[in-house]
C-alpha cells in the first residue's frame, strides 16, 4: 500500500510540482491549500508524512506543526517545512515546534525524494 503524504502550500503550482514528483515516486498525495485545510485533512485521514510551506494565509507552517504535534497520530510522524528562508532562525523555530526537518525552495525533485525516503525510513 502506498504511503500517504500531505502536501501543504498556498501556491497551486508548488502543490502540483510536489504532487507530480511524489506520485511519480509511488506515493499517494493529498493536497491542502493552507494550514487550516491541512489540519482538517490530517484529522480525517492518517498521513505518513507532512510537507508544509512556511508562509501561508490563515495558518502558517510553524503553527500547523504545533497543531499536528498535539494530535495522537502525529506526535512522531515526520513533518518537513518547505521554505524560501534558509536562515538559522527559521530552522531553530522549526525544531522548537517539532519539525523533523526542512527543504529550501525552489526544491530539487531528486533531493526532495532523498529526504522523504530518509525521514520515512
Amino acid at each position: 500500500m502506498a504511503k500517504t503524504i500531505l502536501a501543504v502550500d498556498d501556491s497551486a503550482s508548488m502543490r502540483q510540482m510536489l504532487a507530480f514528483t511524489l506520485t511519480d515516486a509511488g506515493y499517494e498525495v493529498v493536497e491542502a491549500v493552507d494550514g487550516e485545510d491541512a489540519l482538517e485533512k490530517a484529522k480525517a485521514k492518517p498521513m505518513n508524512l507532512v510537507l508544509t510551506d512556511q508562509n501561508m494565509p490563515r495558518m502558517d507552517g510553524l503553527d500547523l506543526v504545533r497543531a499536528l504535534r498535539r494530535l495522537p497520530g502525529y506526535r512522531t510522524a515526520p513533518i518537513l517545512i518547505l521554505t524560501t528562508e534558509a536562515g538559522e532562525a527559521i530552522k531553530s523555530r522549526g525544531r522548537a515546534v517539532g519539525a523533523t526537518g526542512w527543504l529550501v525552495k525552489p526544491f530539487d525533485p531528486q533531493r526532495l525524494l532523498e529526504v522523504v525516503h530518509k525521514v520515512m525510513g
